[in-house]
């Protein structure tokens, strides 16, 4: 008998999946646990496995085309059974259920009725529509000939290398000035040649993800945000003492992560969720990492983060930069935060606002490490800042509650001795 084989749900918001790769065609032999395909969910490439023996009877969804998860993605059975029974109730099902969805009926407008006298309006032809390409407009010549321009714009014209006659002036009468022989400059002599031109590329399924999610979290949690600044000169100091005697190097990000997760421990009200009926307070403390990838952005997850030393982390970090770039994270990886850091000081970004990843109550952006003035016992020093703000959804955390954790936060980052404790490196 015929097997169905439906489009998997790879995680907790895909929808719908694309077929990346097909590893067997139809007619092929298939055995259970053998390679079928390779999926593309909102997140990751991953393989897929076929759960049956038999021969690959039917294609559902061909290669680079998305379906809606649970549609028929293959089908499997003996050789030469006929599947066009199991297609037919197929569409039979999509038929119904699309009768089923409700339509909104149009309102009707009460008007007061008025005779109205309406003369019989002869359907007339419609004007044939030209697209004309008009030259850019060039200054027009005096009565003796000659353009107008000022000295300092012929000798700036002539030094570029250009008509003076094809530059547009903007002077009094349409003479030209310096600053149009600079504005025609930096637009060079073919730009009256240039065309408006773009090009389209289809969403990706991680996009419509991150544009789905992103806006429900934006337009759902009443956001609000606490900046702070906090002094990296120890941090720095004691970062270059780690790396001058660990083979694994860690990054400022590695020591954000790890602060996070210890404050964390201390303020449960920070590392909580809205769940609608109730809030969940987690005692465990995973921090997510926002990392960048062409599609988007991926949020691995590093789970125990209070309790883990700094080379684990910074490991796991690399693991999941060079994986999400792969497209070979597995939904274990991405699922679970509790906290979420987004890092965009290696960009040179001084300061940014997060928006909440669910479920999550909060998610702290951090900036980079400037070097500024600073007062240091009554004098003004060199010293280093760098600036986190914490977007918090007010349904779960108040104001005050946010600011304790930020107050931690900044103690540990400024003291790395109380952050690194009793943990090796």
């Amino acid at each position: 008998m015929a097997e169905v084989i439906r489009m998997p749900k790879l995680s907790d918001t895909m929808t719908e999946g694309v077929v990346a790769e097909w590893h067997k065609k139809v007619g092929d032999e298939v055995s259970s646990g053998e390679l079928l395909a390779e999926i593309e969910s909102d997140k990751a490439t991953m393989e897929f496995e076929s759960f049956y023996d038999g021969v690959l009877l039917h294609i559902g969804v061909e290669k680079g085309k998305a379906a809606p998860v649970d549609s028929i993605l293959a089908i499997i059975g003996e050789k030469g059974e006929d599947v066009s029974s199991i297609l037919e109730a197929e569409k039979s099902k999509a038929a119904e259920s699309k009768k089923e969805e409700p339509k909104e009926e149009p309102k009707a407008e009460m008007v007061e009725a008025k005779p109205v006298e309406v003369a019989e309006e002869k359907p007339q032809p419609k004007p044939a529509v030209t697209t004309v390409s008009k030259p850019a407009p060039v200054p027009q010549p005096s009565s003796n000939g000659r353009v107008k321009a000022s000295p300092l714009a012929k000798r700036l014209a002539e030094e570029k290398g250009y008509d003076i006659g094809r530059i547009p002036g903007s002077g009094d009468g349409g003479r030209i000035v310096k600053r149009d022989v600079e504005s025609f400059t930096s637009l060079g002599p073919s730009a009256t040649n240039a065309v408006e031109s773009f090009h389209d590329v289809e969403v990706s399924q991680m996009r419509k993800t991150i544009a789905r999610r992103l806006a429900e979290s934006k337009f759902s949690a009443p956001h609000f945000y606490l900046t702070m600044k906090i002094n990296m000169d120890a941090m720095i100091d004691a970062r270059d003492s780690i790396n001058s005697v660990s083979k694994m190097k860690i990054s400022f990000n590695d020591l954000v992560v790890k602060a996070c997760g210890v404050a964390l421990k201390e303020h449960p009200q920070v590392n909580a969720a809205w769940m609608g009926d109730h809030i969940r307070y987690n005692d465990h403390v995973h921090v997510g990492v926002a990392v960048a990838v062409p599609d988007g952005l991926l949020v691995p997850v590093v789970r125990f983060a209070d309790t883990k030393r700094l080379t684990e982390i910074s490991s796991e970090v690399k693991d999941f930069v060079l994986r999400a770039n792969d497209k070979k994270l597995q939904p274990k990886d991405w699922e679970g935060n509790t906290f979420t850091v987004s890092n965009l000081g290696m960009f040179g970004i001084d300061e940014f606002t997060a928006i909440i990843n669910p479920p999550d109550s909060c998610i702290m952006a951090v900036g980079g490490i400037e070097e500024v003035p600073v007062v240091k016992d009554g004098q003004i020093v060199p010293g280093n800042v760098m600036k986190v703000t914490l977007s918090c959804d007010h349904r779960v955390v108040d104001g005050a509650s946010g600011a304790k954790f930020l107050k931690t936060f900044k103690k540990l980052m400024e003291n790395p001795i109380l952050l690194l404790g009793s943990y090796s490196i």
